[in-house]
């Protein structure tokens, strides 16, 4: 049987990132790594969104990048100032890319396509299953579905959404301008807006999303896109360039980090994924840093969690409670926020990096009453 330094079962977003770093680390990247999928990351399936202050380690793959978005609700549309932050795009295939041509240089890393039917650990050795092969390693950094936590429409909501990237003939766009949220669409089904990047006088992404315990008939999304595109947007002729549909769980469940010895769940399988948001990627950076951080130190690659995590957990459950109690609309809460509140402040505490003082600023711009029962609820809840 095949033993590994590290496995990283999946090779999604997670799992590519975690590679890239402990490759890009001078002190980890010998070590005999074995990255094992179902098949080979070749199609654009995905587009990731996300702010930063700084370029950050993926900058040569940015797609698109805004400083002004827009806000659009029913009494109040705003253009965004995002202050010192940089909202950013990148399309899963120029990631997948980019990882995967860099990681072609090491001949310590492997790559096994073949379905994954189990992981379990024994003493100080994971061992990983596929229908074909088993393979042994020191840790196992996971980002399959294998150790997730039952999701149902009681503990949790689906942030589903399709996106058509368009093509214009003549322009009709502002690239440097993206629009963040537009709730001036119906809201029958849930917490539902439209969201539109452009990344050229003539090319934009165009999604419909909602936050809602189910999804919907495929033909639902389309006509709410084809909709605005003419009614909103004032285009007639256009091109669909590509298409992409996704679930996210937005989830009071627990995500375990570490379900078994040596095995360490990354992505949204480790709970990485914001539960009042749906934003992953700057989150799986983040985790993922701190575990070749951990690595490098000769440490256990989970660092326990800190009284600021909790904190932001307690947050984004609160949040998930009161829309699942159907207290407020997702309309009214952002509304309220990009209403009363800086967008840069928004953006820290969307992103984990607020201060206290700025967390008490809005919570005292927020209805009190139904996050204060909500809050309190989910803080017996955790505890």
């Amino acid at each position: 049987m095949e033993k590994y330094d590290y496995i990283i079962a999946g090779s999604g977003c997670a799992g590519l990132s975690l590679l890239y770093r402990i490759l890009q680390e001078p002190t980890l990247q010998n070590k005999s790594i074995l990255v094992v999928d179902k098949d080979h990351k070749k199609s654009n399936d995905r587009t990731w969104c996300y702010w930063e202050k700084k370029p950050g380690l993926f900058e040569k793959i940015v797609h698109a990048k805004w400083n002004t978005l827009e806000f659009l609700s029913t009494n109040f549309e705003e253009q965004l100032d995002l202050g010192a932050y940089t909202y950013k795009m990148i399309q899963g295939i120029d990631f997948y890319d980019f990882v995967l041509d860099f990681a072609k240089k090491f001949k310590n890393v492997a790559f096994k396509y073949e379905n994954i039917v189990a992981i379990s650990s024994e003493s100080e050795t994971t061992t990983l299953k596929t229908t074909k092969n088993s393979y042994k390693s020191n840790f196992i950094f996971n980002s399959t579905n294998i150790f997730k936590p039952k999701i149902t429409k009681e503990n949790s909501l689906l942030q589903h959404f399709t996106g058509w990237v368009i093509k214009t003939e003549k322009p009709a766009f502002d690239p440097k301008v993206g629009r963040l949220m537009d709730f001036r669409v119906s809201q029958k089904n849930g917490t539902t807006f439209m969201y539109v990047l452009p990344t050229s006088n003539t090319e934009a992404l165009v999604e419909y999303t909602l936050f809602s315990p189910e999804i919907l008939e495929k033909e639902t999304y389309n006509l709410a896109l084809e909709d605005y595109i003419k009614n909103e947007l004032k285009i007639s002729n256009y091109s669909i360039k590509h298409k992409e549909f996704g679930v996210i769980p937005m989830s009071l469940a627990k995500f375990e980090k570490n379900p078994k010895k040596n095995i360490i769940n990354i992505g949204t399988s480790g709970g990485f994924t914001k539960a009042s948001s749906g934003y992953t990627f700057q989150f799986i950076q983040k985790d993922v840093a701190e575990i070749v951080k951990n690595l490098k130190e000769n440490k256990s690659p989970i660092s326990k969690i800190s009284f600021r995590e909790k904190i932001y957990n307690w947050y984004d459950a609160t949040l998930i409670d009161v829309l699942l109690s159907e207290k407020l609309t997702g309309k009214a809460i952002f509304t309220k926020m990009f209403q009363s509140i800086s967008t840069e402040k928004i953006l820290a505490f969307l992103g984990n990096e607020s201060s206290l003082k700025d967390d008490f600023l809005i919570m005292r711009k927020l209805p009190i009453k139904p996050f204060l029962t909500s809050g309190l609820r989910q803080f017996i809840n955790r505890n």
